[in-house]
């Protein structure tokens, strides 16, 4: 019997290939054919570090095929969250319709399910066009969806204007088990530039769309670190942590190429001694920022490997390459510098004490999956949620606290590195959701029973 041909959509942004590209690499080993679909901005940037590993052949049983995002070749335009929403909704809809009817004309198996980021819910229409059954994908975390949801409800209480501006200054809390937030960190209020606000609301509101749409939604969590969240989205499934397989060999669609010279040296760290630092694919610090971060590192004495990305400086300003290199040269007995690394194979390292991250919602899974300590510096969108999970709820980690100017200075840097690494208590409650993540995706675990229900309805 032919293999059932499945259409797998992320938004184009690291955050969401990656978990859709695990659920991709899953569906392959369950038989399916996957064709999955990038921007073309994108797709050049997975293949290219895919070649940088040594090819594509990582990716067996996954097609890789991309479609315009709209902005044509504008990088400016790209650095604008609300820019890049609002073509993303406008153009990507007939370019996808385009796709789907030249790979039908090519003879490629007829596409049987679109499973799409619920983020991209404009793909919804372009699937029912060519009788295609739709199944989502929720990859941030279940308590963000659930705020969205309730978006309209947030708005009859007052607390919300229309065009999704918090009207009161103060935090609230959805329901019991949900972290509470602040309406000032909201994930939309947040998420670029204030001309962007609406364009960005709209994504947010709008996944209100799967409920009708979706014949299934799952989530890349598990039930005890948002028990909560899950009372409120009965319909949601959690089938998380999600990995690509045991191993972590498998590609996870990464953006650029990894360092894995990483792994070597963690080998040579005694265990539980080095400071994870990962600030995701968006972050950005101006020079003053991450002056205070590099120096704040270098003063906790403890080893560290520091993954700073070719964009993750604002501009040049009075940050020189002459500093940064003489800081490489100081540290170079304890810091590790790469431009990206093999995160998850980091995160299972034995050497690593604790994770200081943005608090993207994959790095939280890959954190909490490997019981690791977290110390919190959330930048944008979701993460100040996740931070509220990490600190308030699950309290496996810290935060760090901004000074005058909004700066996380170097003493409170180095105060918190060794407050979270040096707590018993948190490792100890790491320990226990590590155990339990594992055991929701073991053999008739929840997640692990939640994932064949999925592959049992796209087997239809």
């Amino acid at each position: 019997m032919a293999k059932a041909h499945i259409l797998v959509l992320p938004l184009p942004a690291q955050g969401h290939v990656t978990p859709l590209m695990e659920l991709s690499h899953r569906l392959v080993d369950h038989g399916f054919e996957v064709t999955f679909v990038n921007t073309q901005e994108h797709h050049a940037r997975v293949v290219g570090a895919l070649q940088a590993a040594g090819g594509t052949a990582a990716l067996p049983g996954i097609h890789l095929a991309s479609i315009s995002d709209g902005l044509e070749d504008d990088a400016e335009d790209r650095k604008d969250v609300g820019k890049i929403i609002d073509s993303y909704s406008r153009h990507m809809p007939g370019h996808l319709e385009r796709l789907i009817a030249e790979m039908e004309a090519a003879g490629r198996p007829k596409v049987k399910w679109l499973v799409c980021d619920v983020y991209t819910w404009w793909s919804f229409d372009v699937a029912k066009k060519f009788g295609i059954r739709v199944a989502a994908v929720w990859p941030a975390a279940a308590a963000c969806l659930a705020i969205n949801l309730k978006i309209p409800k947030l708005t009859e209480d007052g607390l919300l204007n229309n065009k999704g501006w918090p009207e009161r200054d103060e935090t609230f809390q959805l329901a019991p088990g949900i972290p509470p937030l602040h309406t000032s960190q909201l994930p939309w209020v947040n998420a670029g530039a204030p001309e962007g606000q609406a364009v960005i609301f709209e994504l947010f509101s709008r996944t209100d769309r799967l409920t009708a749409l979706a014949e299934m939604v799952v989530c890349n969590s598990f039930r005890e670190v948002e028990a909560g969240a899950f009372k409120l989205l009965p319909n949601v499934l959690p089938i998380g942590p999600l990995t690509s397989d045991r191993e972590l060999r498998k590609p996870v669609g990464q953006f650029l190429p990894e360092d894995t010279r990483c792994l070597r040296w963690l080998d040579a760290q005694p265990d539980g001694s080095v400071v994870y630092v990962a600030f995701g694919s968006y972050t950005v610090f101006d020079p003053r920022q991450f002056r205070e971060l590099a120096l704040g590192l270098e003063l906790t004495g403890r080893p560290f490997l520091w993954v700073v990305r070719p964009d993750f400086i604002t501009a040049a300003g009075d940050l020189s390459k002459a500093w940064f290199d003489d800081f490489q040269a100081r540290v170079a007995g304890t810091g590790m510098v790469v431009s990206w690394c093999p995160q998850q194979k980091v995160l299972a390292h034995r050497a690593v004490a604790c994770f200081l991250s943005h608090c993207g919602w994959n790095s939280t899974m890959e954190g909490v999956r490997n019981g690791v300590p977290f110390l919190c510096w959330p930048y944008f969108a979701d993460q100040f949620l996740d931070r509220n999970y990490i600190t308030d709820v699950w309290r496996t980690g810290l935060a760090v606290s901004p000074g005058a100017g909004g700066v996380v200075t170097r003493e409170e840097l180095r105060s918190k590195v060794e407050r979270v690494a040096g707590d018993g208590e948190i490792r100890e409650r790491a320990r226990l959701f590590r155990d339990a993540a594992r055991r929701g995706v073991g053999e008739g675990g929840a997640s692990y029973e939640n994932f064949r229900k999925f592959v049992d309805l796209l087997r239809e």
